[in-house]
């Protein structure tokens, strides 16, 4: 097998599984783990993967990025634990966006129930949480619903989306980057987000500490733009700082 078709095999492995180990794949491979080593450093260079202690983890690009469904089976606890520490940034929003994606799922059922709020959102599963449960008025964004993430998209979401002013939007990425910001494989997600991050007085990213350092297809926000990075203490204090620099607060939990 040539390295060609070996990184191949383990960008496919990757994808399948949502990670790989160095031990496994020097195993199923028959090579040496230093050759896999080698063969993952080659494929972070390309953007396809990002190392990890012991292995890595697929990025989310313009070929590749996982469903919904699949998002519901990743880190779970540490998504639950960064969805209650954006919520209660709320503060005094009377009307907030609700991204789509597992994250924000958590975020739409962690909102409070003691309060009146209108909730704008792309995403049907998040309207599904919403619709019967506390106070809230529910705006659903009307367009293409994309069957992987179960969300909006195209012009007629960002159209309804432009006639709104938005408190606060909590607001999810594929990846996030101190070099080219906040970025998703789909140029009409993208057209979505960045919709939001102008309708929105304030901004808070949610996302587990595997969306900092990749970079997906298209960029829609930069970190300056937003006031707060949730997150996981899975990015290490140094690292956080370094955002931090660039404006946000950076808080891990």
């Amino acid at each position: 097998m040539s390295a060609a078709e070996r990184q191949r095999q383990i960008v496919g492995t990757a994808r399948r599984l949502g990670s790989v180990e160095v031990t496994q794949l020097a195993d199923d491979l028959g090579v040496a783990k230093e050759t896999v080593r080698r063969d993952l450093r080659v494929l972070e260079q390309h953007g396809l993967l990002r190392r990890t202690h012991g292995g890595a983890y697929p990025v989310e690009s313009a070929g590749f990025e996982t469903t919904l469904a699949f998002r519901t089976t990743m880190h779970v606890p540490e998504k639950r634990r960064i969805a209650s520490a954006a919520v209660e940034l709320l503060g005094d929003a009377e009307t907030v966006f609700v991204d789509e994606g597992f994250t924000p799922q958590l975020i739409a059922e962690a909102l409070p129930t003691d309060r009146a709020l209108t909730v704008v959102t792309a995403s049907l599963p998040v309207a599904n949480v919403l619709a019967s449960a506390g106070d809230f008025t529910v705006l659903l964004l009307g367009g293409r619903v994309r069957g992987g993430t179960l969300a909006t998209v195209e012009h007629w979401t960002t159209k309804m989306l432009a006639g709104f002013v938005i408190d606060l939007a909590f607001v999810g990425a594929n990846g996030i980057s101190r070099e080219h910001g906040l970025t998703t494989p789909d140029p009409a997600v993208s057209e979505v987000k960045a919709q939001a991050v102008r309708a929105a007085r304030r901004r808070v990213f949610a996302g587990p500490h595997t969306k900092f350092g990749a970079v997906s297809f298209c960029r829609f926000a930069q970190v300056g733009d937003f006031e707060a990075l949730v997150t996981s203490t899975g990015l290490p204090a140094q690292e956080a700082h370094r955002y931090a620099l660039q404006g946000p607060q950076v808080i891990r939990v």
